[in-house]
């Protein structure tokens, strides 16, 4: 895995503190580490043989919750715009997914290992399913709703998915080419009735709340994703249960640097690996809040509106979110909780950051990493932001500059970045499987 860029180093900023620089800078003092030495350090995951991220990590957030030790934090904060809104805790989250996981288990016959393609848009059951499908051990393929018939038959065929989720407005287009598909058995939809499709609403109304987690290996596959394709037909890329419910740890504690008391807003499309990263797993490792805006199309102003009013903490976007809102009046804008900001997907221009911070007080973080992997060089909460700079290697690899024979590079020459994969291989998926 290697990608062309200029290697640039960040700094560590000495002086860590939590207070008003000035009128328009703010630095907030890192809740779970003191600086990036310390992140080095102290990072260390174990492997156990059997993890599952449901009943490992959600159900000890249920028990926090249950036993106070958890402050009363929703696990989903979900709003329309059109004043319709969902918050679920921990054990209200923990209530329906059991219930889809015997929806999946018992009426679309779905057995361990299977694979059920989920193309939602972001919709609470989206997150349910997600959920609902590690407690089943079922292996998770999700898509963007931006999908054509034909993107639809190429990852049917080439996953051999027994089970396609979606709904009312894409499953005309999942008809046009199912019979092509002869391993799909189950076509479901979560909204409505449709001739030849279960009807997710109708079941869950008489699913059982009662589910046993399926006890999962840690290797076991749990999640597939599709990589863009811009080199060529979208290949698969698998994760484990350990890969994303344990790797995305650096994520979450150091990168997003969250606490169950944080509520984190990332605008990600649900069908890309960023969705699992930062609306799924990064953030309820932590323990802390999922925000989530149904938005059907980017917005600049909703997204302004929906920081000013509601009690963010840290946000997620990509860089053409970011390049949009400072081509706003942000000056009519105050973002009172908001106190972390990061983005991924592409380079950032520096004059946005500059912008940025120039209106909200706040850096902007930049973190990088692929479908195949997690974060793999970030800035980190205590670093100098340096313009063109993607911060420093994640802990979570050995990450080196190299150049065309595999040399190391020293810092200032431009190269590629390596990742070690020998003589061990991390854990943390890197390239598992290509369809």
């Amino acid at each position: 895995m290697k990608i062309l860029l200029k290697h640039f180093t960040a700094h560590i900023n000495p002086r860590v503190c939590s207070r008003l620089f000035s009128k328009s800078q703010k630095f907030y003092a890192p809740q779970n580490f003191s600086d990036y030495g310390d992140v080095k350090k102290n990072y260390k995951l174990d492997l156990p043989e059997y993890f599952n991220f449901a009943s490992d990590v959600l159900d000890k957030w249920t028990a926090a919750e249950k036993d106070g030790s958890r402050d009363p934090n929703p696990a989903l904060w979900w709003i329309d715009g059109q004043e319709k809104e969902v918050k679920w805790s921990f054990d209200e989250l923990g209530f329906h997914s059991r219930k889809v996981a015997n929806i999946l288990s018992d009426a679309c016959d779905l057995k361990p290992g299977d694979r059920v393609i989920v193309i939602l848009p972001r919709v609470p059951e989206w997150w349910l399913f997600n959920v609902a499908c590690i407690r089943a051990g079922l292996v998770l393929i999700p898509g963007t709703v931006q999908l054509t018939a034909k993107d639809m038959l190429h990852r049917l065929q080439t996953s051999e998915a027994r089970c396609i989720i979606t709904s009312q407005e894409l499953a005309p287009a999942v008809d046009a080419i199912s019979t092509q598909a002869p391993l799909l058995k189950t076509k479901m939809t979560v909204s409505g009735t449709r001739e030849g499709w279960l009807s997710f609403q109708e079941l869950c109304r008489v699913a059982n709340d009662q589910h046993t987690c399926v006890r999962t290996r840690s290797t076991d596959p749990m999640t597939i994703f599709f990589t863009s394709g811009t080199t060529g037909s979208p290949k698969m890329t698998e994760h484990s249960h350990c890969s994303f419910g344990l790797g995305l740890t650096v994520n979450g504690r150091y990168w997003l640097d969250l606490t169950p008391s944080d509520i984190f807003w990332n605008t990600s499309d649900t069908g890309w690996a960023k969705s699992a990263w930062s609306s799924v797993f990064a953030p309820w490792i932590q323990g802390s809040c999922v925000f989530a805006h149904y938005m059907p199309r980017f917005d600049p102003a909703v997204i302004l509106e929906t920081l000013k009013n509601y009690p963010v903490s840290v946000f997620c976007a990509p860089p053409t979110a970011y390049r949009m809102l400072v081509l706003c009046n942000l000056a009519g804008y105050r973002f009172t909780r908001l106190q972390h900001c990061v983005s991924a997907g592409e380079p950032i221009n520096p004059q946005v950051i500059e912008q940025w911070k120039a209106s909200t007080g706040l850096d902007i973080y930049e973190g990088y990493g692929q479908t195949e992997t997690v974060l793999v060089c970030g800035a980190f909460k205590g670093m100098k932001i340096k313009p063109g700079s993607m911060g420093k290697a994640s802990p979570a690899y050995d990450v080196q500059i190299i150049d065309a024979d595999g040399n190391f590079l020293p810092p200032g020459q431009e190269g590629d970045i390596a990742i070690r994969i020998a003589p061990q291989k991390p854990f943390l998926s890197v390239f598992s499987i290509h369809g």
